[in-house]
């Protein structure tokens, strides 16, 4: 399972709760292996109280659940104790591990879009040996990420979307030569569906402000047996009185 941006405070606080614990609801109920949600956890990463109403939604999945950080939990220009509080208030910001037949490599996009003396360099070279290792023992690897790489080709320019275009060429060329099978975003707000040389390259629509009116919602991975990946985006079904009546919160 594939979640969004549920970004607590975005799309107006009460309703981006109800909304988070529905999807809770909904993704415990088609019994996932696993969720990945592609950050922007909460639309202000040093709000205390909105990280712990969000770990405390989060405690509801029934299956493994891996964090991305997103630019509003660790800010647009990362520093160490950006870095460091989000690594205290929810582990590490990239990380590798196998769930349900496949390999996730949750990426630190922040550190390629703004790069922090140090820690950019070491989340490199994690990259790369995590890579080298996928592709030496060939498990099929997804990548989990904030920003996608690109939002219409990859050769567009950079922008507020999307990783710089030097970046952008070499994780995707790194990614290729791995046998990455897909690469999983957020950040956009809306359903995108891109591919970089038979590398899916998919982002999702949220469960706090879409920007192109597709529901609120999630995305279902599906491995086959023959170890292709499909998948499809699920609408919320939000009952009737589940959502406070409030007004949204600016962008």
């Amino acid at each position: 399972m594939q979640l969004c941006d549920t970004q607590l405070g975005m799309g107006g606080y009460a309703a981006d709760q109800s909304r988070f614990e529905i999807a809770v609801e909904s993704i415990n109920a088609l019994k996932a292996d696993w969720v990945v949600i592609c950050g922007d956890l909460v639309n202000d990463g040093n709000n205390d109280q909105a990280v712990a109403d969000f770990q405390a939604i989060a405690r509801g999945f029934e299956m493994p659940c891996h964090l991305a950080p997103g630019n509003h939990d660790v800010g647009n220009e990362p520093t160490l104790e950006s870095l460091k509080r989000y690594r205290d208030q929810y582990g590490p910001d990239y990380y590798a591990v196998r769930e349900g037949g496949v390999k996730l490599m949750i990426v630190n996009t922040q550190l390629w879009k703004a790069p922090v003396a140090g820690e950019s360099e070491a989340h490199d070279r994690w990259f790369r040996e995590e890579l080298a290792e996928s592709q030496a023992s060939g498990a099929p690897t997804l990548l989990v990420s904030h920003y996608p790489p690109f939002t219409d080709n990859p050769g567009e320019d950079e922008n507020y979307y999307n990783l710089p275009p030097a970046t952008r060429a070499e994780v995707l060329e790194l990614a290729k030569g791995a046998g990455v099978k897909a690469w999983l975003a957020g950040h956009v707000h809306k359903n995108l569906e891109r591919d970089f040389e038979g590398i899916p390259v998919i982002a999702s629509a949220t469960t706090s402000k879409n920007f192109d009116g597709a529901p609120y919602g999630f995305r279902v991975w599906t491995l086959g047996g023959d170890g292709a990946l499909s998948h499809r985006y699920v609408a919320l079904e939000i009952p009737e009185g589940r959502i406070p009546d409030e007004p949204a919160a600016a962008e």
